[in-house]
């Protein structure tokens, strides 16, 4: 087989490969027939799979395969052939001279290492172990997990090395020992490509040795402040510890002073301290054996919240511990200094609001094998997979990202905060909320079109519009933009990673959610977790939200840390479990937040803070002496005969309602979508099959198109978004979908001229 197409061209040179690089991209030669021989095409290596394409404008929408190095076997026929084998494929493959078959071969070898390492680290996150390491590793272990990585590359290239190394010496000893002319000139040409092999070989390393350097320079950095920030914190508490000792001493002395001292008498303060109070019988104090004690995670950071009783809430409100939070002395948490309905002061509530549908049809009860579909799709991304409608619910992806908005009134309700602490625990609520649907929520969404849409118009009954649009199909991501009149914007552009792995089905969204308010400025920004449906072959399907949110404003620095706990049978915590801090600029915590994914969150502001003893790992949990919590939100509860119509939520049941005027490319209007939705999924599998070969038509074509515009030397500016834009971010520094204007004002107008036809 390596004897044929060997008049093929020339293939064109790559760079060489810097180690620890993510991508290698460059021409060569596969088999692919007796009869077409060798042909030409374009690879990228990137992230350990090695994929082909027959031009490089195809990159931008169809991939011809891949192979996962992780399992492959990587051997070589003679000075030019490179053969991959794994899971039954085999790729021939031909380079145009022996330096650039070995610069891939270098390329290769390295890749295949690091997916390795990484199929090594996820075999950990297995369906029936208790998921809590890869969740709970901190900066610090990620940080040297890298520095480990970059130094297996260095082990690699030192391998590499030492074998072009006895190549090179066997070349120059046999050099030494010619005689003839003509011989020696073949030696010489070999000696100068061994030699060749070997610089490409020793720039990666050299480029790898540049990359531990930068890293180990960069963190060694980070931590010396973050070392020095603990000294100053460890610092301060002890101070406080010591202060605490003596308030203790002169409570106990008071006490022994006046032992006859009535319980009913009314206090009155003896200094100026507080800790020179007596306090009364009655009175709760730090030891007080009715103070609520709360342990928490026994991951870092660790810490147990003490509620404070009524009394000692009004002694400490008086005190200099009360303003250790920073934050304003009312109770924001509660709603009786807001206005009863925000909208009263429009007048628009005095009008008739439209009356939105409130269930749809019942679901069928339609028996499916799902082994003999789900079997033959292990490893593959589920946005790949053919699934028929029996495993869909009649919702697309882009109306399941408008159900985020479930719980807006929490963001109408932090744009009119004054304090940026409190708004943080506000957006931190709606961060949560957005998964109290998921509980029940099994089924899988329609892959939206490319191009399709979904328009929420909520703008006269709640004050915002939403507009989602399908930006990409592979990969497949969406775009989203709110805007609202009661002070806040909303946008997001989120791509869909998911993985069956057998057992269970991870999804990873990716992507940042951006969240401004109009009159403070403050942008937030925070990404989503790891979503995990458990049981997809034997046992009833049910849903786990694990992971860290981080919510940053990056306009006051203020943080936001997020803890969702994973699921274990042996754990003693309650299920679907959500804690976190609000913390300044400067790393002090003022607000504790606790609840469930599916239920509510509640939040209590610090009044003090102090270091407790170790957990069973040995770490030493921080105290947080708290306020009575309040509650921030808490779930609808689920419409009647939400079990038969696929556990919807009041907002769900109104997604798909059929709306006049909407864009010619919305989801309401997709056909195979409302054919589910009203219970004829045959018909509806049959339109399914439909849509997606309209779609595969449009692509090839698509690929023509690219293919002549490469064949011609011109360029060719491939599919764009109608609605939304690619635009660098000024905050994160990453390029995504941005909404561009133009939709509502064609709404108005009517104007649907420029939409495709994709349905």
């Amino acid at each position: 087989m390596s004897e044929q197409g060997k008049g093929s061209a020339s293939a064109s040179t790559a760079a060489p490969p810097a180690a620890g690089s993510d991508t290698y991209k460059g021409w060569l030669f596969k088999w692919t027939n007796y009869l077409k021989g060798y042909q030409r095409r374009w690879f990228v290596l990137s992230n350990g799979l090695l994929s082909y394409y027959r031009t490089q404008a195809e990159m931008a929408h169809t991939c011809r395969g891949t192979i996962n190095l992780a399992t492959a076997h990587i051997d070589t026929e003679d000075a030019c052939n490179i053969v991959l084998s794994s899971g039954g494929r085999t790729y021939h493959l031909k380079a145009s001279t022996e330096v650039e078959r070995q610069r891939w071969i270098t390329a290769l070898e390295l890749a295949k290492a690091k997916a390795i390492r990484m199929m090594n680290d996820q075999s950990d996150d297995s369906g029936d172990e208790e998921p809590a390491s890869r969740s709970d590793r901190s900066e610090i272990q990620g940080t040297l997990k890298i520095l480990v990585s970059k130094l297996d590359d260095l082990s690699t290239c030192n391998d590499l090395i030492a074998k072009h190394g006895a190549a090179l010496q066997r070349s120059l000893s046999e050099l030494e020992s010619l005689k003839v002319p003509v011989e020696g000139g073949e030696k010489i040409k070999a000696v100068n490509e061994r030699a060749t092999l070997f610089r490409i070989t020793s720039n990666a390393m050299i480029n790898a040795c540049r990359d531990f350097l930068d890293l180990a320079e960069t963190h060694s950095r980070r931590w010396q402040r973050a070392l020095q920030y603990e000294r100053e914190q460890r610092t301060h508490l002890e101070e406080t510890i010591e202060q605490l000792a003596k308030q203790h001493n002169s409570l106990e002395r008071a006490w022994r002073a006046a032992p006859t001292l009535s319980a009913s008498a009314p206090s009155a303060p003896t200094g100026k301290k507080e800790g020179s109070e007596r306090p009364l019988k009655g009175e709760a104090s730090d030891e007080d054996e009715e103070t609520e004690y709360f342990d928490a995670m026994e991951d870092s950071p660790a810490f147990i919240t003490v509620t404070a009783t009524d009394n000692t809430q009004r002694r400490r409100s008086q005190s200099s511990l009360s303003g250790a939070s920073g934050a304003n002395s009312y109770d924001w948490n509660q709603d009786d200094h807001m206005s009863p309905s925000y909208n009263d002061v429009s007048g628009k509530e005095l009008q008739p609001r439209r009356q939105r549908r409130t269930r749809v049809p019942d679901k069928p009860n339609y028996s499916l094998n799902l082994w003999s579909i789900m079997k033959n799709c292990i490893g593959k991304e589920l946005s790949k997979i053919p699934m028929p409608v029996n495993f869909n619910e009649p919702l697309s992806m882009l109306q399941r990202l408008t159900e985020d908005l479930e719980y807006h009134e929490l963001l109408d309700k932090a744009a009119r905060c004054d304090s940026s602490l409190e708004q943080m625990c506000l957006v931190a609520a709606f961060s949560v909320s957005s998964y109290a649907t998921t509980v029940h929520r099994t089924a899988k969404p329609f892959n939206p079109l490319l191009g399709e849409t979904y328009e929420l118009d909520r703008l006269e009954e709640f004050g915002y519009r939403s507009l989602c649009e399908q930006v990409s199909h592979h990969p497949p991501a969406a775009a989203h933009h709110v805007i609202s009149q009661r002070g806040w914007t909303l946008w997001q552009e989120i791509t869909i990673a998911s993985k069956f792995r057998g057992k269970y089905l991870s999804i990873m969204p990716l992507g940042a959610i951006h969240l401004q308010f109009h009159s403070s400025g403050n942008h937030y920004v925070w990404r989503k977790v790891t979503s995990t449906v458990h049981n997809i072959i034997v046992g009833k399907l049910w849903i786990d939200q694990s992971g860290d949110i981080e919510i940053v404003n990056h306009r006051t620095k203020e943080t936001c840390q997020l803890k969702f706990s994973p699921y274990s049978y042996f754990s003693r915590d309650v299920a679907r479990k959500v804690t976190g801090v609000v913390a300044d600029n400067g790393g002090q915590a003022h607000y504790i937040l606790s609840g469930t994914w599916d239920e509510k969150i509640e939040s209590a502001k610090i009044i003090q803070s102090s270091r407790g003893g170790s957990g069973s790992e040995g770490k030493q949990k921080t105290i947080y002496q708290t306020l009575s919590p309040k509650l921030l939100w808490k779930k609808y509860p689920l419409p009647e005969n939400a079990e038969n119509m696929y556990y919807f939520s009041a907002l769900a049941l109104t997604l798909n309602e059929p709306d006049n005027g909407v864009c010619l490319t919305d989801s309401r209007l997709r056909p195979d979508q409302r054919l589910m939705e009203d219970g004829r999924w045959d018909e509806a599998n049959s339109e399914k099959q439909r849509l997606e070969e309209k779609q595969r038509a449009v692509r090839r074509r698509r690929e023509a198109e690219a293919s002549d515009a490469l064949d011609e030397g011109r360029e060719y500016e491939g599919y764009r978004p109608l609605w939304f834009q690619r635009r660098r971010d000024s905050v994160t520094g990453e390029t995504n979908f941005v909404y561009k204007g133009g939709y509502w004002e064609a709404k108005e107008r009517q104007d649907w001229t420029m939409c495709p036809n994709i349905f």
